[in-house]
């Protein structure tokens, strides 16, 4: 019954911005860390930036100083502001949380169906 939902993603030009957010609905007991993480064409799947309950944050090397992740508990929402992009942002970006979906339950990982942007002049 849990879900995640994104949205904010488009084409954007280099230098532009863009706002990511991803809403967790459903049964939710209690959320842990929430995330967020991209994979390109040919590529794995990597980190973007994390951040736990307590407001920690970790980030990529590759987006330190250009990113920022935030989340509002109250709304169940994680998100990240995507400043100065380049083309090699470009990728297919998921958020996830780990959450307790009823006291009866255990913590699982969830992911959101995931949102284009594209960076490109």
């Amino acid at each position: 019954q849990v879900q995640l939902v994104e949205s904010g993603g488009g084409l954007v030009q280099p230098g532009g911005s863009l706002r990511l957010s991803c809403s967790a609905s459903g049964s939710i007991f209690s959320i842990g860390a929430m995330g967020w993480y991209r994979q390109a064409p040919g590529n794995e799947r990597e980190l973007v930036a994390t951040t736990g309950s307590g407001d920690s944050t970790n980030y990529a090397d590759s987006v330190k100083g250009r990113f920022t992740i935030s989340r509002d508990s109250a709304k169940n929402t994680v998100y990240l502001q995507m400043n100065n992009l380049k083309p090699e942002d470009t990728a297919v970006y998921y958020c996830n949380a780990v959450i307790k979906a009823n006291y009866r339950d255990y913590f699982r990982l969830y992911w959101g169906q995931g949102t284009q942007v594209t960076v490109s002049s």
